[in-house]
């Protein structure tokens, strides 16, 4: 029996799973199709905010089925990869060996944020139907139902999600040190979005965690090593008092945790 064990042990951890930088370019590339797609359908025009009044917001909705249709429909769409995203560097933080909350908290939000966008995706898809656009107040009350889940509650989502991959990439030296900086920043200023339910000059801090965010995973899909032996394999760990950190990592091996 031993004599099985022993190759196996000399083998190299397969990642397996969709590689998370692929699936983070689909999700942004379906989400830009639909914001691309309703500007050519609506005829360049600008989509309408829900603070504009009742009247102007259904106008639009009812002037605009197709864009409103196949915006909603792609925003949908593009929820299914980040979900996806989600639970692959879930399981490549665990197999990589960080064993604090960050991996929780990671795909806590991830799967957050694919929520709120498919439901904003479909309330969006609702102010389609003539049917119910011909109702003004309750036209209105989707348009902001759908501001909020896809706007603030995706982004929220997505701060957790960078939060949850940052601390620990920055703590093990996972990917370069000014990346993972960069995502804490992100992370925070999403954080701080929920602020502009009250504060609205403060929806500047939405677009960035929308577009910064997913960019940030784009990025940290392709560099997140796949295990411990390619994580201890980087050269120079990506920052300063990095070597000190891979040195310890390779003497405890594999199943170290994050401190």
């Amino acid at each position: 029996m031993s004599s099985r064990s022993i190759p196996d042990e000399g083998r190299p951890t397969r990642s397996g799973g969709p590689h998370p930088g692929v699936l983070a370019i689909v999700s942004l590339g379906i989400f830009l199709a639909s914001l691309i797609t309703s500007a050519i359908l609506t005829g360049g025009q600008t989509f309408v905010s829900p603070f504009a009044p009742p009247g102007q917001v259904a106008a639009f909705f009812q002037q605009n089925v197709a864009a409103t249709r196949v915006g909603g429909m792609l925003q949908f769409g593009s929820a299914v990869p980040l979900g996806i995203y989600a639970a692959t560097v879930y399981a490549r933080q665990l197999r990589l060996g960080v064993r604090v909350p960050g991996p929780a908290i990671s795909f806590f939000g991830g799967i957050s944020a694919a929520i709120f966008l498919m439901f904003s995706g479909s309330l969006t898809w609702l102010l389609s139907r003539p049917e119910i656009t011909t109702d003004v107040m309750l036209t209105h009350a989707l348009a902001f139902l759908a501001f909020i889940s896809g706007g603030v509650g995706f982004v929220i989502g997505i701060g957790l999600l960078i939060a949850g991959m940052a601390v620990p990439a920055l703590i093990l030296r996972f990917m370069p040190w000014w990346l993972a900086w960069t995502g804490l920043v992100i992370a925070a200023l999403s954080e701080l979005s929920f602020l502009s339910m009250a504060v609205e000059p403060l929806q500047f801090l939405l677009p960035i965690g929308r577009f910064g965010g997913l960019l940030w995973l784009v990025a940290a899909g392709f560099l997140l090593p796949r295990n411990r032996a390619a994580a201890n394999q980087e050269p120079g760990a990506h920052g300063p008092g990095a070597s000190r950190i891979n040195g310890t990592s390779q003497t405890h091996g594999p199943s170290r945790t994050t401190p």
